[in-house]
């Protein structure tokens, strides 16, 4: 057995370079062929939707904008433990760990806090993960129809603990429908 006759997929084809006749090389088969294709496609229907007025529904596993749960005093849940920074494959998350001060029970449960938390939206591939690594259920992708804003600044992308906590009235506001 030779090297020249094994193949791995069992599909090796001897390639030949044979003269082209005169009908070959003015190519008219492949023509008729592209246009018999182009013209096939004319009479298929359209899969393009009309946007404004028709929306596309989403699939039921979809995953949209981040944000900071907080608990049913106001107080916010991440305790800066790092576990949703280390799950993001896109390394999309950076946080700083501070120490709460007395006095401000009111705003974080334990007692260490994420003073910085940010989210690169550019680099975040919505995956989840970070949802799933945490172990105070702070952090999670919500199932609004919210997408990242356009812009031309890559600092807009940056997603700090303005955009991302949860706003008061609706931590107030889940309180009273699981009551």
């Amino acid at each position: 057995m030779s090297i020249e006759s094994i193949s791995l997929s069992g599909r090796k084809k001897e390639v030949s370079n044979k003269k082209m006749n005169f009908w070959e090389s003015l190519y008219l088969v492949a023509i008729v062929k592209g246009l018999f294709t182009t013209i096939r496609h004319l009479f298929k229907r359209k899969v393009t939707i009309k946007y404004p007025e028709q929306v596309r529904p989403f699939s039921p596993v979809y995953r949209g904008q981040h944000m900071l749960k907080r608990d049913e005093l106001g107080r916010e849940n991440c305790t800066a433990c790092g576990m949703c920074a280390v799950a993001c494959p896109a390394e999309a998350i950076t946080m700083t760990a501070a120490e709460r001060k007395p006095g401000e029970e009111h705003l974080y449960r334990e007692e260490k806090y994420a003073s910085v938390y940010e989210i690169n939206m550019l680099r975040c591939i919505f995956c989840g993960l970070c949802e799933e690594a945490c172990p105070k259920d702070a952090i999670y992708l919500t199932e609004s129809k919210v997408i990242v804003k356009s812009s031309t600044n890559r600092e807009d992308f940056i997603y700090g603990k303005d955009k991302l906590v949860m706003p008061l009235e609706m931590a107030i506001k889940n309180t009273k429908s699981v009551n």
